[in-house]
């Protein structure tokens, strides 16, 4: 985009005209709450048409501008009383740049080399699964990427037991030696005092479709997930118990799961919303029906994200937790009926989904015959690393 001879006006950067020559001054900014990139340097107070310049030369690249969110990161470079360069940066993966290019600005997306790892790694709980990932050196992250692949398993709050020890091959994406997130869990095995020995491996049965299985090919997933929630740790269970704000003994016809408001809550199963929206003491409520006359309900939530008559499938997000209704603090209330009763989520084994078709054994078992070493061998190293563009 061409632009005419811009001083950098930036009231924050204390320079006034172009008489400051020979200068650099920097200003780091975030976007903050209800602010879009434009208001942003607008803010700055830029002279003559330079935030447009700005903004013109991104929408020659690939910046969503629908995708610029509280937190993200930008800097305005000043060399000689002008803007000489502009960055902005939503990860490490996800940064773009802005030149002066004579009497034009040239935008571009930044490129950074990424490599992708399978590595393999071992936590040893102490505590928590989060906590364990940290004592290991590894970001939290891994905590729920492992709690997502062992959710029909394992309840990461209630299930965990000290000394219990979790050995995963996972794809980790490094750029210049520095973590950037995780990929793929492609194998994992939790070894429990309390759930035993488990092991899932993942295997794509055809392209775009893909599942986790145990080792003799049945699968690790069930109709049911153990819990509504990734992390959470009960803090009502089902049966009678004394209420605190009516102060008599009731029937709690479901399990509180205490935690923070806006947490995601899922489907514990596939379904058809049958209520979603406000229902009194309830506060915020979802009920999904499911086959085989089982029904779950979800209540005190902050959000719902589904409608009545909508289709849900197994780990969609449907709502986010909160604290209303008739709610003591923050948390999820999670009721499980059979054929209109309540029953006990807390006691129920529901079955596996079906197992590998037979004629897809041994690919599968080829597949997994590394993943199958590395999580039997003692020492923790990487496996393998492939540059990726």
């Amino acid at each position: 985009m061409r632009v005419l001879p811009l001083a950098c006006a930036l009231l924050g950067l204390g320079i006034s005209s172009l008489a400051d020559a020979s200068t650099t001054r920097i200003l780091n900014r975030r976007i903050e709450r209800d602010e879009t990139l434009a208001h942003a340097l607008y803010a700055l107070q830029l002279s003559g048409n330079l935030a447009d310049a700005i903004i013109g030369a991104l929408q020659g690249t690939d910046f969503d501008f629908r995708r610029v969110r509280p937190g993200d990161q930008f800097r305005v470079v000043c060399r000689d009383g002008q803007v000489d360069f502009f960055d902005f940066r939503q990860s490490t993966e996800r940064q773009w740049t802005v030149r002066r290019d004579g009497d034009r600005f040239v935008g571009m997306r930044r490129a950074v080399e990424v490599e992708k790892q399978i590595a393999t790694v071992e936590l040893a709980i102490d505590t928590s699964l989060w906590d364990a990932a940290i004592a290991a050196g590894e970001d939290p992250d891994i905590a729920v990427a492992l709690a997502d692949v062992f959710a029909w398993d394992v309840d990461f709050y209630r299930d965990v037991r000290t000394h219990d020890r979790v050995r995963a091959v996972i794809e980790k994406f490094v750029s210049k030696g520095r973590l950037l997130r995780y990929g793929e869990v492609l194998a994992a095995s939790y070894e429990g005092a309390a759930v035993g020995r488990k092991r899932v491996f993942r295997y794509e049965l055809e392209p775009g479709r893909v599942s986790y299985f145990q080792q003799d090919g049945s699968s690790a997933r069930k109709t049911f997930l153990k819990s509504p929630l990734k992390y959470a740790h009960i803090t009502s269970r089902y049966g009678m118990r004394f209420h605190p704000v009516l102060k008599y003994q009731k029937a709690h016809n479901g399990v509180d799961y205490g935690t923070p408001i806006g947490t995601p809550v899922w489907a514990v199963a596939d379904g058809t919303v049958t209520r979603a929206g406000h229902f009194g003491a309830n506060g915020n409520l979802v009920c999904v029906r499911h086959m085989n006359a089982w029904e779950t309900c979800y209540a005190h939530l902050s959000k719902v994200m589904v409608s009545r008559g909508q289709r849900v499938v197994q780990k969609q997000v449907i709502a986010l937790s909160g604290n209303t209704g008739r709610s003591t603090g923050p948390h999820v209330h999670f009721a499980l009926k059979r054929n209109g009763a309540f029953v006990n989520p807390l006691t129920q084994n529901f079955p596996r989904a079906e197992p590998l078709p037979k004629d897809k054994l041994p690919d599968f078992e080829e597949t997994i015959a590394p993943w199958v070493r590395a999580l039997d061998a003692t020492p923790v190293a990487t496996l393998a690393a492939t540059a990726t563009p």
